[in-house]
Order: structure tokens, then sequence, then C-alpha cells
């Protein structure tokens, strides 16, 4: 069977670029290797930028239910050190410039406003191949396929679309965020609740940093950041609820209700490993086929990613709708700005992990807070 756009990955980008082209007449299929919408937890918070994220939204015509999903209160930010110890507390202004809202709602704002069948689920990428005139044949493991005369990937870090254009691979970048949540945080953790706050809490130190973050529901989203070798967390049985005891003796002598979102949490430990792409990653315009997000230039956790993949798909989308007809000329428009930009944001992505475990922890961190906290510093 044929179709004309074929994106795989039903995240927050690949969804936008089906919204977009939606509300311009184009038809697409998503295709997604989870069985369903439900199937997994979707992550916690994001912070939507109102010069990228917010964009991509607008150009989806969702704006209005995406307002109706923010968590109002929490960009409040602040940063303690390891004895907890305020050392920036800012609240949140109200004035919604990174609103934050839950992975979640946000893919399910997204889903809901295509039309059905739009998502195929349970259709995982096995393979894809060139079959000439920028066309590509998708296999898909149940064994399945479609032609796609344009192909999106759309499919994340580990992309099945991006040998398709480029031999890069993604590569340890040398920390691991370990993630935790913690319930009924008021009633039943009121020390670590009173050191996040309202919004968003970083306590740093080289090589080491916790990171949390209040959600709806009196929850408390945590990570743990650690710079170390990869095979250092292979070691650990995160399973076992001893693997508590050793992650928090990596922040011995930190403040007790910081050490607490790690011992007192009510989830097992999850190790997330950060991989990248290398900086300024491009191909050679090969017919028929793109990439965006994570696929195509895969970065340490800066708040960008997600804002990312969404403003990509929506200016693929508009490329498309700007191209009739012409595939290639709608490609290359979108490939250029968005190597461009990415390469940059890579840059300021790896800034920021070094800036939260490099050696002057906290006071990079906190001379950039500073600086973003100027109006005209601020993005628009």
């Amino acid at each position: 069977m044929e179709q004309a756009v074929v994106i795989i990955g039903a995240g927050l980008g690949g969804l936008t670029l089906a919204r977009v082209l939606h509300v311009h007449g184009i038809p697409s299929v998503v295709y997604e290797a989870e069985p369903g919408a439900g199937s997994r937890t979707q992550g916690g918070q994001l912070d939507i930028h109102d010069h990228n994220g917010q964009r991509a939204l607008e150009a989806a015509g969702l704006t209005e239910g995406f307002r109706s999903i923010i968590h109002e209160g929490g960009e409040a930010t602040r940063v303690l050190d390891r004895d907890g110890t305020m050392l920036i507390d800012e609240p949140d202004d109200g004035r919604h410039r990174r609103p934050e809202v839950l992975r979640g709602d946000l893919r399910r704002l997204l889903l809901d406003s295509l039309p059905a069948g739009t998502v195929r689920w349970g259709r995982k990428l096995a393979g894809a191949s060139r079959l000439g005139d920028g066309r590509h044949e998708v296999v898909f493991a149940d064994g399945s396929s479609t032609v796609a005369d344009l192909l999106v990937g759309a499919d994340g870090a580990w992309s099945r679309v991006r040998p398709l254009l480029s031999d890069a691979t993604p590569r340890y970048a040398g920390a691991t965020f370990i993630e935790t949540y913690l319930h009924d945080a008021d009633n039943r953790h009121p020390r670590a609740a009173a050191a996040v706050g309202a919004g968003a809490m970083f306590a740093l130190a080289p090589g080491r940093a916790i990171f949390a973050h209040r959600e709806a529901g009196d929850l408390l989203h945590v990570y743990v950041e650690l710079k170390r070798p990869a095979e250092w967390f292979t070691g650990i049985d995160f399973g076992d609820p001893a693997a508590k005891g050793l992650v928090a003796a990596e922040f011995a002598g930190w403040a007790p209700e910081l050490t607490a979102l790690v011992t007192d949490s009510d989830t097992p430990l999850v190790p997330r490993p950060i991989h990248t792409l290398p900086i300024g990653h491009r191909w050679q315009r090969v017919p028929g086929v793109t990439l965006l997000g994570d696929a195509a230039h895969l970065m340490p956790p800066s708040g960008e990613g997600a804002n990312l993949a969404m403003l990509e798909g929506a200016e693929l989308a508009d490329a498309l709708v700007r191209h009739p007809g012409d595939v290639e000329a709608a490609l290359a428009a979108y490939e250029e700005p968005m190597f461009a930009r990415a390469a940059l944001e890579a840059v300021d992505a790896h800034r920021m992990l070094e800036l939260c475990l490099g050696d002057d922890a906290p006071s990079g961190f906190i001379a950039m807070m500073k600086r973003m906290s100027e109006p005209d510093r601020r993005p628009s």
C-alpha cells in the first residue's frame, strides 16, 4: 500500500508534523512501535518555550488546548548548594515564556487532534530500503510493509531511519541521569518537598547533581546526575532496593532533605545514560527521506529537545506546503536551517551538561541563570 508521507515515531515531533500537515489538508500516516497510546508512561514535565515549541503549537492550531494543560506555577526555579542553602530562588512570573506541561498531556493533545487511523500502533520498523525516484519501502517487524514517497524518521536516539542518511551513531556523553519519584510529597516527604519548592530545584556540585521538579498531584520527579563511566552503572542492580543506598553514598555529607530525594523515593531507580550524536551532525541530501528531533541531532538534555522536535515538525510541514509537488525542494528548505540551528543548540547543550557537572559547579550554572533572568537576554 503506497502512502505519500510516512512518519516513523509517534513522539512529539512526529505528531506535530502530522498535525500541521493535516491542518493544510495533506494526509500522512504515523507508525509507532508502542502497542498503544497508554502502553507506557511518557515521562515528566517539559518547559515549552515561546520561541520554538509554542510556535509549533500555534502552527498546529493547538494553542488554546496547550494553555489548558499548563502546570501553573511550574516555572519557579531554585538552586541550592549541597548544604541546602538557597543560592537562587526565582518564582514563576506567570508570563508563560517557558510554561511546564506533562509530556503525556501534550502528546495526548496532539493525538486527539489527528484523524482516526493516522497513528498505526504496534508497528516496529525493521528496515527501509530505497526503491528509486525518492521512494522507499518500509518493512515492519510484523512482516507488513508500505511504500513512502516521503519517509520521515522521527524515531529518536536509536533511529532506524538514520542509516539511510548517515553512518553516525550515538556515543555515551560521560554522564547518566537516574530517575525516580516521590509520591504525596507534602504529607509523606515534607522536608524534601520544601527543598524543591513550587517548580524546579537544582543542587549541583562537580561530578554530581540532584534535579527535582514538582509535578501535578503532589509528585516530585527526581533525576540524580552522575558523571561516571558507563561501566560504573552497569555494575549496579537498579532493581534492588539497595541501589538507592549506593547512589545516595555519592552524596555523602549533603543536606538530608536533598539525599532524601534518593533514599526515600517511592519507585525504583531507573538509569538513563546520556548519549549524543556529533555536534553539527548533518548529511548530504538523499531523495525522499529526512529526520527530525533526536533522530537528527541527539544532544544532552537542556530543555530544548522536545521544543526543537516540535518546531522541526512544524517547519517541515510548512516547507512541504510551500513547495507543493516538489519534495526535494521542500526537504532542502527544511534541512539547511535545521542543521545550523541544531549545531548551535548542541553546543549549548554540552555546555549545560558541563555547567551542571563540571569542576566549577554550581557557580557557572548560577551565572547562566542570572544572565537568562535579564529581560534582554531571553530568547525572542
